[in-house]
């Protein structure tokens, strides 16, 4: 329970990998804020939190409204951890982009984890501890074709994650990204996560309980003297 006495914010994680980070955050000791747009599916993550012994509420977000997302940052002003999990993909050739996907995703992928870190942040530095999570993809690092825009927006997340590092670490504020490999959730079909997991030095697709992990310790005391870094969660892929 080395998380006890803390409170964090998972944006989108009523599915997939935020979800199960939420669960996890929660078993470590953590008070957890289940953001999303599914009321239904919050309410399924908080009952699965709770019934695991864990403390957690639900707070609707819409990650493309800006007006939402700052009425999240204020639900969530002091909170102690913030992983900046929700985002979105929509895979295309770069001729048949459609400008109004291109805006979605920079609007939750980008300027969604901006604002809100651009609230909460400094609310940590104030207190002189916090401990945010961005996270990315492998796909920020290596070619994958299709995926121009997606892979744009998480290396602006990347960059973003040095330059609060850079910021906030002399508050104390230590500011990292989780960069997964291909791992099976609701939005990553079967087919796909085997496919781009045979390309993995370990030949395999991750479950998101192992990403969750991996985003645990970085919000953990464990790892109170890492900041600034991109750790690949990926079974080697950008390694090879």
């Amino acid at each position: 329970m080395e998380l006890a006495g803390r409170s964090a914010l998972v944006t989108g994680s009523t599915s997939g990998i935020g979800r199960e980070t939420a669960k996890q955050l929660a078993k470590a000791g953590a008070e957890v804020i289940v953001a999303g747009r599914n009321a239904e599916r919050g309410a399924e993550t908080v009952a699965a939190i709770e019934a695991d012994g864990g403390k957690a509420r639900f707070v609707a977000v819409d990650m493309t409204d800006l007006d939402s997302v700052r009425r999240l940052a204020e639900e969530a002003a002091d909170v102690d951890i913030l992983v900046n999990n929700a985002g979105i993909f929509d895979f295309a050739p770069t001729g048949e982009q459609g400008a109004a996907s291109y805006e979605e995703m920079f609007r939750v992928n980008v300027r969604a984890p901006y604002f809100l870190t651009a609230a909460i942040a400094p609310r940590m530095a104030a207190r002189g501890d916090g401990s945010i999570i961005n996270i990315s993809t492998m796909a920020a690092t290596i070619a994958l074709p299709g995926s121009s825009v997606y892979s744009a927006t998480k290396a602006a997340l990347n960059s973003l994650t040095r330059t609060w590092a850079a910021e906030f670490g002399p508050a104390g504020v230590r500011v990292n990204t989780v960069a997964p490999g291909p791992t099976l959730t609701e939005g990553a079909p079967l087919e796909m996560a085997e496919t781009l997991g045979r390309t993995t030095l370990l030949g395999r697709y991750a479950s998101t309980e192992e990403i969750a992990r991996a985003i645990v310790f970085l919000a953990s005391p464990q790892a109170a003297y890492i900041t600034g870094a991109n750790v690949p969660v990926d079974g080697g892929r950008t390694a090879a």
